[in-house]
């Protein structure tokens, strides 16, 4: 039988993977917290990265996917404060220089480092700071939390988690860090992970087990309805562990890391007061499930309701009706928690007090059952509050 329990370390958890984080003034010019991060893996690894599907691509996602195509990868160098998105050719001269500068410092090929960056567009980047910063990164087995911590923009806290999961031949870990909080909607949101493990994996298992995974989770979530332009998701596999895992026993480990992590992210979106399961059951097909999951947990109307503490079911089965899938107004029930709120379309008998008891709750679950089909979708995401808009007007 096997057994998955969390322990301390994050993305340095797994054996043969070590961090480190220093402070360069990427935003402002001014050192006041640690902004630049590197993750290393101190033997060859295998690599999977899934980026986002935006036609706007940032110059480090363009860097990365290059990088990654033979399947093998060291290290990722990661910076928070600047995007570098949409600054041209330029852009993409940058993100090669620090792939090249942390290279050098770990004395691997720079096509062997990764490249994540996250902050304001379209600004350049401060590369005599940043290659200042990359030169005196010093990188241990305590640099996880650090590196956690740096890659943070509008988060509130760092995201981490790492399990190690015991199997009938051993143990191996698991570990990742994640950041994101604004700009978050599917597919993937304006987010960077990085995943560690030291189990045996192949190319083709990792990359599979990467993209299902993320498509359960990351791809799951939304807070704002925007995509952004950095939108990255790597995972390293050493195999110091000697353990080579199922493919189904190593993606419910890596399931269980991708979805603590996006609901991190959702539990921290900016100005958020409200977390929501939105499931939407029945549906005519996969395709319409998750239009319609979607369409409610990314309606204004909607969001702003739940700011309120209000649960009002017309604009959940409004957005239901616009998006465009098969449905039927007369037989779709929604539920708030496991309470009717409307039954056929009309409302239901549950007492407004109790409903709205439920919509002040920090966390609750709305359901749609539309009984037009077998399909089924859910969806992460928040509330819209003021606190949100203060937070992007702008600076």
């Amino acid at each position: 039988m096997n057994k998955e329990r969390k322990i301390k370390g994050g993305v340095c958890a797994a054996e043969g993977f070590v961090a480190g984080a220093t402070g360069c003034g990427i935003k402002t010019g001014r050192v006041t917290r640690d902004d630049l991060s590197v993750v290393y893996s101190e033997v060859p690894a295998v690599a999977a990265a899934t980026f986002t599907t935006n036609k706007v691509k940032a110059a480090p996602v363009r860097i990365s996917a290059e990088h990654i195509r033979p399947g093998r990868a060291r290290a990722v160098v990661l910076n928070s404060g600047n995007a570098n998105a949409c600054t041209g050719p330029n852009g993409l001269a940058d993100a090669r220089a620090m792939a090249s500068a942390t290279a050098k410092l770990l004395r691997v090929k720079s096509s062997q480092v990764l490249v994540c960056s996250t902050g304001r567009i379209g600004v350049p980047m401060p590369m005599d700071a940043i290659l200042k910063g990359i030169s005196s990164l010093k990188l241990s087995r305590a640099g996880g939390t650090p590196a956690a911590k740096s890659i943070m923009t509008s988060d509130t806290f760092a995201k981490e988690i790492a399990l190690e999961v015991t199997t009938h031949d051993g143990h191996f870990r698991i570990g990742g860090m994640a950041k994101g909080a604004g700009m978050i909607d599917p597919n993937m949101a304006t987010m960077l992970c990085v995943a560690t493990t030291d189990a045996i994996l192949s190319g083709p298992a990792l990359r599979t087990a990467l993209r299902e995974s993320v498509e359960d989770s990351f791809n799951r979530i939304t807070i704002d309805g925007d995509m952004s332009t950095n939108d990255t998701v790597i995972l390293l596999a050493n195999g110091a562990s000697r353990i080579s895992p199922s493919p189904k026993i190593f993606r419910h480990a890596l399931d269980i890391v991708t979805r603590a992590l996006a609901r991190l992210i959702v539990e921290d979106g900016e100005g958020v007061s409200r977390f929501v399961e939105v499931e939407v059951r029945r549906a005519a097909s996969k395709a319409d499930a998750r239009r319609a999951a979607e369409a409610i947990a990314n309606s204004t109307l909607v969001k702003c309701a739940w700011a309120g503490g209000d649960p009002n079911w017309g604009r959940i089965l409004d957005a239901v009706g616009y998006c465009g899938v098969k449905m039927d107004e007369a037989k779709t029930d929604i539920f708030y928690d496991d309470l009717p709120v409307a039954l056929g379309g009309v409302v239901s008998k549950t007492p407004v007090k109790k409903l709205r008891q439920i919509a002040a709750k920090k966390a609750f679950r709305v359901t749609v059952d539309l009984k037009v089909g077998k399909a089924s979708h859910m969806v992460w995401t928040t509330d819209l509050t003021e606190e949100y808009v203060r937070l992007n007007l702008g600076e």
